[in-house]
């Protein structure tokens, strides 16, 4: 791949929120991506990832029990929401007891996530990382299997699209950089 292919894929890359398409998200696409995917850096090779996928046929009674976790006036809109994409990805990453390789899984699963969601837009399947409430709830952890020494990192919402949502500006690297001086 050039250079500039790769960075048109980053800069055109959208969140895709809504607006699926009835085309089944297949585990075997999803495995082929993170075939690929996996190769994101991490720290000491932990590959600290694991992940769980829900296709459409087994979405509305995931998005049931996951709906039960929220107050009542809010489950109907909940499930509804859980049932948008045509698949879901769990993405869970190990938790380690000492900061320092906390913080270097989750800056290894973000880039997983990343390199996901790159090779998943070249296929034009939409991706987007959700990390609603849900995800911290300990009755959706036990769903899930997702151990003790676990956290769920998001719900990347799967599907494919017609319809890419408008670009949002950027804010210019100008505004964002410094140099360092020695005093």
């Amino acid at each position: 791949m050039s250079q500039s292919t790769l960075r048109k894929i980053i800069r055109e890359r959208r969140a895709i929120k809504q607006g699926y398409t009835d085309k089944p998200v297949t585990e075997e696409l999803v495995r082929e991506l993170l075939t690929d995917a996996i190769w994101a850096p991490t720290h000491g090779n932990r590959q600290p990832w694991r992940f769980i996928f829900i296709d459409k046929k087994n979405l509305p009674d995931f998005a049931k029990k996951v709906a039960q976790t929220y107050p009542e006036e809010m489950r109907e809109n909940r499930e509804a929401y859980l049932n948008e994409p045509n698949a879901i990805l769990v993405v869970i990453m190990e938790e380690p007891e000492t900061q320092k390789q906390w913080e270097e899984n989750y800056g290894a699963v973000a880039c997983l996530i990343q390199n996901f969601w790159l090779l998943a837009w070249e296929k034009n399947l939409g991706v987007v990382w959700k990390t609603n409430p849900h995800i911290y709830h300990p009755q959706v952890k036990e769903i899930l299997g997702v151990k003790e020494n676990e956290k769920i990192v998001g719900f990347l919402h799967l599907g494919f699209f017609e319809e890419i949502p408008e670009k949002k500006p950027r804010i210019s690297v100008d505004e964002k950089f410094d140099t360092y001086k020695a005093n």
